[in-house]
């Protein structure tokens, strides 16, 4: 089934050059089918690129998915133009009335800040607030999960001695997690951060479970009860040149970063970087719509708030 997006959306074009089905808001409207509505607040500054990674994993999927795009009132975006933020993103003013069967809410460039010293802290920590009784289930992305297991649990981060950049190697640490049904016994992520936190500090907390980790990228993914709330360090939606654009970025700033670990052949930035965590990034954006969301949502979405607590899954 296909993912519905706003009608000219950038990514629709994009979509149609990779063959994933996307339907217009236009052609949406003849269907009587009722499709999860999952809501995206992204924290990015690369708007479009981040929108058509998770467009292109939430669309391939046999359910049919209605995205909307949220953004804060309290941050001005300044990576893309303003006329794309009017055209397809709302404020939190605007959607807060609403239910929604899933939320993802990304990651952001201000991990070295203190949470308290982002510009948006205050509207996030509400809309934070606001996803524990209106939506099914949130997923929390890279510097997202680390504010998110902040806000509702109080657990730190802490700053690593160099940026965490390249391509991890992964296991699932919980064998009868459904999120990660499906997985191999060792899989591959990207990450790209400077901060981390602890996993004893994860652990200490009884309403929080680890699901997967790296030797080398530490804890991958937490989860509380029935999945009401999953918080992922990595970024398994990035494209294939994500990482190399970061590291030209980072080269040109004069950030020092090295070279990103286990991506460019022989470690040469001029070889064409092999592709290894797609596979992993479709299965685990499935098995989140289906059990999580899909398999977990009422129909009736005002009915979230009465949603009950179940075993780890």
């Amino acid at each position: 089934m296909p993912i519905k997006v706003p009608d000219h959306l950038p990514a629709v074009k994009q979509m149609e050059k990779e063959n994933i089905f996307v339907m217009t808001s236009q052609r949406a409207s003849t269907q009587a089918i009722r499709p999860l509505k999952i809501l995206l607040l992204n924290l990015m500054p690369t708007k479009i690129e981040t929108e058509t990674q998770l467009v292109r994993l939430l669309g391939n999927s046999p359910l049919q998915v209605e995205m909307e795009l949220l953004q804060t009132a309290s941050h001005t975006a300044t990576h893309v133009s303003e006329q794309h933020m009017i055209d397809f993103y709302k404020t939190f003013d605007q959607v807060k009335d609403n239910n929604y069967d899933g939320m993802i809410i990304t990651g952001a460039p201000v991990e070295r800040l203190a949470f308290e010293e982002v510009e948006y802290w205050d509207e996030l920590c509400e809309i934070m607030e606001w996803t524990k009784s209106h939506v099914t289930s949130t997923l929390h992305i890279c510097w997202g999960a680390q504010a998110a297991l902040y806000y509702h649990y109080g657990v730190k981060k802490y700053e690593l001695p160099e940026k965490l950049f390249g391509v991890y190697k992964h296991k699932v640490d919980h064998k009868r997690s459904i999120l990660f049904r499906g997985f191999d016994d060792v899989f591959e992520v990207p990450h790209s951060r400077y901060t981390t936190f602890k996993r004893e500090d994860v652990e200490a907390i009884p309403t929080l479970k680890i699901l997967a980790s790296g030797e080398e990228s530490g804890v991958f993914c937490v989860s509380t009860k029935r999945g009401r709330q999953i918080f992922v360090t990595g970024h398994s939606e990035y494209d294939a040149d994500t990482l190399k654009n970061e590291y030209l970025r980072d080269k040109k700033a004069g950030l020092g970063t090295k070279i990103p670990k286990n991506f460019f052949p022989a470690d040469n930035p001029a070889n064409k970087p092999v592709v290894s965590w797609r596979s992993c990034a479709n299965l685990f954006y499935s098995n989140w719509l289906n059990y999580f969301v899909y398999q977990a949502t009422p129909y009736d979405l005002s009915e979230i708030k009465e949603l009950k607590r179940h075993k780890f899954r």
